[in-house]
C-alpha cells in the first residue's frame, strides 16, 4: 500500500453537505470528501469511528476520502463507487453463478439516452445489469434508497423495457450491500415510493432482483451470499 493509500482512523464531527465532512484525526479537524450522495443519517452521527484514506491531488479541495464507518460494531463501506468495481471483478472472473453464458463484459453501455452499468454478451445471449449501492439496514432489513432517486426509478423502467422489447434476453438489478448484517432486502417506500413502484413493476416484467451481501476486507468487498427480498410496500420503518 502506497503512502497515498494510507488509511487513518478518526472521529466523525459533522457533515455540512452531501459530499463534505469534518473528521477529528488525532485532535486535528480535517475536511474529508464523502464519496456517497446518500443521506446516511443513521451513520453520520458525531462521535462515530470513521476511516479516511489519503487521496491528495492538485485539483481536489480535500486530501482525504471517507471510506468507512463502524456502526454498532459493524464495519461498513461508504464508497458508492466500490460496488461497481466489485461487480466488474466478479463478472470478469465468472464468480457469480446466476450470470452465465457470456464471454464479454462491457461497462457502462449507452442505451435509451443514458447508461446501464454492465452489458453481458455471449454467442446467443445478452443481459443488462444495473448495480445499486446499499448501506441502510434497519432491524436486519436492508433498504434502498436512503434518498429519493429519480435516476434509480428510470433505470428500473429502462431495464423492464429492454427485456420486454427483446433488446436483451436477461435484465437484472443487483443491490450490493456494503455491510454483512442484513437478512432481507426491501425497497424503501417510505423514502421513495416511486422507486418502489418502479422496482415492483420491473420485477413483474421479468427483471431479476439480486441482493448481494458483502464483507469489507482490506477496503474491498468480499461476496458472502445472496439474501431474499420482500417487495412490500413497506412504509413503516422505525429507527432505534
Amino acid at each position: 500500500m502506497s503512502s497515498q493509500q494510507r488509511i487513518r482512523i478518526g472521529t466523525f464531527v459533522e457533515r455540512p453537505n452531501r459530499f463534505l465532512a469534518y473528521v477529528d484525526v488525532d485532535g486535528e479537524i480535517v475536511e474529508v470528501f464523502v464519496p456517497n450522495p446518500g443521506r446516511m443519517y443513521e451513520l453520520m452521527i458525531p462521535g462515530k469511528q470513521v476511516f479516511i484514506r489519503d487521496n491528495p491531488a492538485p485539483h481536489r479541495k480535500t486530501s482525504f476520502d471517507m471510506i468507512g464507518v463502524r456502526h454498532d460494531g459493524v464495519l461498513i463501506s461508504l464508497d458508492s463507487n466500490l460496488p461497481n468495481r466489485f461487480m466488474k471483478n466478479l463478472l470478469e472472473s465468472h464468480q457469480l453463478p446466476f450470470f452465465t453464458g457470456y464471454s464479454k463484459v462491457i461497462s457502462e453501455p449507452r442505451v435509451y439516452g443514458g447508461r446501464f452499468d454492465f452489458l453481458l454478451e455471449g454467442e446467443s445471449k445478452r443481459a443488462y445489469i444495473e448495480v445499486k449501492s446499499c448501506t441502510l439496514v434497519v432491524k436486519r432489513r436492508v433498504l434502498f434508497p436512503d434518498a429519493p432517486t429519480l435516476r434509480g426509478a428510470r433505470h428500473m423502467k429502462h431495464l423492464a423495457h429492454a427485456l420486454t422489447s427483446g433488446d436483451v434476453d436477461d435484465a437484472a438489478v443487483v443491490f450490493v450491500i456494503q455491510r454483512p448484517d442484513a437478512d432481507i432486502f426491501s425497497p424503501h417506500d417510505g423514502n421513495d415510493p416511486k422507486f418502489g413502484d418502479a422496482l415492483r413493476e420491473a420485477h413483474k416484467q421479468g427483471v431479476r432482483i439480486i441482493p448481494l451481501l458483502t464483507n469489507v476486507v482490506d477496503w474491498n468487498l468480499e461476496f458472502v451470499k445472496t439474501i431474499p427480498y420482500d417487495l412490500g410496500p413497506i412504509k413503516d420503518i422505525h429507527f432505534e
